[in-house]
């Protein structure tokens, strides 16, 4: 062959084991690159929680009556002492012809009662007028000497029993008066069927805000029957039915973030109290779980802002710089508290998804790992860390700030492999 030939030859199986060697030479994996920074670190429990009213008073029908038609509706203000409700007495039931019959010979009866009473009376009176005269007659006897004193004894003692037996028919004459007034007022009321027109008024025991009507139209209501719901509005608490797990931690007086709320920014509150007690709260997923109620007080103070060019909440529109946790919340509303377990002001951080176990046995069960990035490289290497929350993990050791570390790092990723980041 001649040399040209030979030298392209050559040439050409140069570049094709070029080609092929780039072709199966291994690609820089793609990863999330996020570097270690220092900032503030905490961690919290996060649950599902819902406002009430400190002090809720439930009115009720002190009397059982006709309720007349209550006005106030749900948000009113009320002041202590307010007509509430106006309670009629219930009418009389109306009597059938037999029963009005029997009625009318009672009142009859009792008729011819006080009759044959006044008539005793009378008789009653007409024997202590007779006593009365032997009394004196035998005085003047006596002293005359004429009838001896014991004769003056035994009329005293007439005149004595005589008053006694007037007494007697007069009382027996107002039992009958007041039977027979009985009597007609039940047949007259029975058979008119309407109330007195005397009413009772039921007031509102303390100020405060309507927060239930539960009966607002007009009807017959028994002793103990709700009306309506009141409280103070402006006294209102958080209740978050925790784990037990998590209820542990969370102490009396430990700082509370409520986020969706339904406005901008999160509201400030603080842990008051852990109930000692825990309840069986079955979940959605079917599985019991024991829970604690953990009542969260709401700190009087303008919710925190969205962002630095908030300074301050907006409700329908307008400002609300000077807006109470109160004035913003209602009673029952859902919200999600997020309670301060730990604190931390300047703390070097990575993503939590940066951090695993460590793969290898040469270290301890609890030890912790992560990928750096070196020159293109990813290179494994042990770090001590002290919390997690949701988010950032808390390292003590063994990364520096502004080192590079891999999130989320796919399987590919190994000690020794060349990455690249993720543009974007």
């Amino acid at each position: 062959m001649k040399r040209n030939t030979w030298i392209a030859l050559v040439g050409a199986g140069v570049v094709a084991t070029g080609l092929l060697a780039w072709a199966f030479a291994p690609r820089a994996v793609e990863v999330e690159a996020v570097a270690a920074t220092r900032g503030p670190f905490e961690t919290a429990v996060e649950e599902d929680g819902r406002t009430r009213v400190s002090e809720r008073h439930a009115v009720t029908a002190p009397i059982a009556g006709r309720l007349r038609r209550i006005a106030l509706r749900e948000g009113d203000a009320v002041q202590a002492g307010q007509a509430l409700a106006l309670i009629e007495p219930l009418p009389s039931p109306l009597l059938d012809e037999r029963s009005r019959g029997e009625q009318q010979a009672r009142a009859a009866a009792a008729q011819a009662a006080l009759e044959r009473a006044g008539t005793r009376v009378r008789a009653a009176q007409v024997g202590v007028d007779q006593a009365l005269n032997e009394q004196r007659r035998t005085a003047q006897l006596v002293a005359q000497g004429f009838v001896s004193p014991a004769k003056a004894d035994a009329d005293r003692l007439a005149l004595d029993a005589a008053t006694r037996e007037r007494e007697g028919a007069v009382e027996s004459e107002r039992v009958a008066r007041f039977e027979l007034q009985q009597t007609r007022v039940a047949l007259e009321l029975s058979s008119a069927a309407v109330s007195s027109g005397r009413t009772f008024t039921v007031r509102a025991p303390v100020a405060g805000m309507v927060l239930r009507v539960h009966q607002a139209s007009e009807g017959v209501v028994g002793i103990g029957t709700p009306l309506l719901d009141l409280a103070d509005t402006s006294r209102l608490e958080i209740v978050a039915e925790l784990l037990t797990g998590d209820a542990a931690v969370a102490r009396p007086g430990s700082p509370v973030r409520i986020e969706r709320w339904g406005g901008p920014g999160s509201l400030r509150g603080q842990v008051r109290r852990v109930e000692p007690a825990a309840f069986t709260k079955v979940s959605a997923l079917g599985v019991e779980e024991q829970r604690v109620n953990v009542l969260i007080d709401l700190v009087p103070a303008s919710a925190v802002p969205a962002g630095p060019a908030a300074s301050a909440v907006s409700i329908d529109g307008a400002a609300r710089a000077d807006a109470t946790p109160a004035a913003l919340l209602g009673d029952g509303w859902r919200v999600v508290v997020r309670i301060l377990t730990r604190q931390e002001a300047d703390v070097l951080r990575v993503p939590v998804s940066a951090v695993f176990p460590w793969p290898g046995p040469a270290q301890p069960a609890d030890t912790m790992g992560v990928f750096v990035v070196e020159r293109g490289r990813a290179r494994l290497r042990t770090v001590q860390v002290v919390a997690r929350n949701g988010s950032l993990a808390w390292v003590r050791s063994g990364l520096a700030p502004g080192e590079v570390v891999i999130a989320y790092p796919p399987p590919a990723v190994a000690d020794g492999v060349r990455v690249k980041p993720r543009q974007g």
